[in-house]
């Protein structure tokens, strides 16, 4: 019986030592949970998802680069036009029409001129077709001839030119230019417009002939009108003398760049 009594005593002494051994935490378990947290902190990240956006710097670069490309894609060369001034005083105008003196039946050609001329050409040397013209003006109330009692004449009855002091042409068109120019050259062409002489306005023509050296626009335009068409003739001179109906006009002219 007590031998029964000692071995259930050992048996019972054996298994609560089993039981708490069974019991204690394993070295991990008992880690503080402060110490685990740090680990997982330490741990290295795994790489981020390839469709993972990245965050990208603000920036307005791109689009204003593309901005100024587009801008000088489509922007339009410079023409190259050149803007030339009619010179007062180098340039005139002069008017030539035939006159006879009835006394004794003599022919003269009466030459009258005016220095005061004003007007614009346009002109790329390059591309010569592109050329362009201005408003002409011319100030008639000036013309002089040989004889100053013809001027008078002409001025206060015909041309009435305290009233209507400028002649003004305005071109419309320019033909005959040539493709190419090379400085020095002389070339012809034609310009059409309208003539303004007192209040009445007529198509006119001129022939022209010019060129363009050492910055200076020089050259000749010529036409030919009826007097009868703008209302200042034929002229009659108090039974004197009689002109023509027809009057030659010609431009003379200096241009200089700006």
């Amino acid at each position: 019986m007590r031998k029964t009594i000692m071995v259930v005593s050992m048996l019972s002494v054996f298994l609560a030592a089993c039981a708490q051994q069974a019991a204690a935490p394993t070295e991990t378990e008992a880690m503080p949970a402060a110490v685990r947290t740090t680990d997982a902190v330490q741990v290295e990240p795994t790489e981020a998802p390839l469709d993972t956006p990245t965050e990208a710097p603000l920036t307005t670069a791109a689009p204003v680069q593309t901005s100024e490309l587009a801008e000088t894609e489509n922007a339009i060369p410079a023409t190259g036009l050149t803007t030339y001034q009619i010179v007062p005083g180098e340039s005139t105008v002069t008017y030539e029409v035939g006159e006879t003196f009835f006394e004794n039946n003599r022919f003269n050609l009466a030459v009258g001129v005016t220095p005061q001329v004003s007007g614009a050409v346009m002109l790329d040397p390059s591309n010569p077709q592109s050329a362009t013209i201005g408003e002409i003006q011319v100030d008639i109330s000036l013309f002089q001839s040989d004889s100053s009692r013809r001027d008078n004449f002409i001025r206060g009855r015909f041309l009435e030119s305290s009233t209507y002091p400028l002649a003004v042409f305005k071109p419309t068109s320019i033909t005959g230019l040539p493709e190419s120019y090379s400085e020095g050259q002389e070339i012809s062409f034609q310009v059409t417009g309208d003539l303004t002489v007192k209040q009445t306005t007529k198509p006119v023509t001129f022939d022209v002939t010019a060129k363009l050296e050492n910055g200076t626009l020089n050259g000749t335009a010529t036409t030919t009108i009826l007097l009868s068409n703008f209302d200042v003739g034929p002229i009659t001179l108090a039974g004197m003398l009689q002109t023509e109906d027809e009057v030659k006009l010609t431009l003379n002219f200096v241009a200089r760049s700006e």
